[in-house]
Formats: structure tokens, sequence, C-alpha cells
């Protein structure tokens, strides 16, 4: 049984491989030492953050479907989804999920993935017990190693699977 006065600690990583537009997304749980769920998906999409958001929003779709109410810490080597998470999805949303710029000509833009932030923004918001971190990637974190050989192997149509340590 899980305790819900330690958090859960789900690790999420995004994979793209630009030449097919495709990318993979993957999310790793773990409670202390112990892994408790681990999930995977591909999918098309533009860039790597689009696949760097879409795991964080799988891990918080899971999270709201299985931990309710549990604290996690959800861990991503990804700057532009912390930076995201923390400053600018409220500048965001009230901008009509649009950038203002002082240029008249482009004084509305439209940001990337909008519908992913707007996703994100939403599960965020119903779920505060849930922080987004930053951790650094490829540094020996068992969690954020595992995420990314995962969804490597998610977009990677060339076949070998994937084997867990």
């Amino acid at each position: 049984m899980l305790s819900p006065a330690s958090p859960l600690e789900i690790f999420t990583d995004g994979s793209f491989w630009a030449t097919k537009h495709a990318g993979g997304w993957a999310f790793v749980v773990q409670h202390g030492n112990r892994r408790i769920h681990v999930q995977h998906g591909r999918g098309v999409g533009n860039s790597n953050n689009s696949f760097e958001l879409m795991s964080v929003i799988e891990a918080m779709n899971w999270l709201a479907r299985t931990g309710e109410g549990y604290k996690a810490i959800i861990w991503t080597d990804s700057a532009h989804v912390v930076e995201g998470c923390h400053h600018w999805r409220a500048i965001w949303r009230n901008n009509g999920w649009k950038r203002v710029t002082a240029d008249q000509r482009v004084r509305k833009r439209s940001i990337p993935d909008a519908e992913l932030w707007k996703r994100l923004d939403e599960l965020l918001n119903r779920h505060p017990e849930v922080a987004v971190s930053w951790c650094k990637g490829h540094s020996g974190l068992i969690g954020n190693n595992l995420a990314d050989a995962l969804a490597r192997t998610a977009v990677d149509t060339r076949g070998g699977g994937f084997r867990f340590p």
C-alpha cells in the first residue's frame, strides 16, 4: 500500500524523430525505491517539445485515474516544460493562449502546442498536489534514464524492443 505522506516520483521524457514528424513519450512512476508503473506511447507531432509535454500530460492523466489525492513530483529534463508550467502558462492563459508582443505586426501569435498546454494547464489546476520539477537528463537517475530509453524505443520504428533492467 502506498503512503500518501510520501510523494510519488514520476520521471517523464519525450523523443522526436524529425524526418518522420513522429515521436515517443514515456513516464516511470516510483514510490521510494519501488517502481510501480511504466507507460509509453508514440504519435505524430511537430517537435521534441511536443513529446516532452505529452509525457507530462500522460503522467498526469494516469495520476488522475489511479493516484487521486497522492502528492507527486513530476520530474522532467525539459527546461521548456518547467518554465512553461511555472511561468508562461498563466501568462498564455490570460492572453487567450497567445504570445503578446510589442510589435504590432505580430502582436498576438499562437504559441506552439497550445492545445497541449491547455490540457496540461487544466490538469495542473485540478491537481495542485502535483509539482513539476527539473532534473538533469542523462545524469544517472534511474527513473529518468528509463523514461528516456522508453521514449526513444517508442518512436524507433526499426524495432529492437526494450528490456527492463
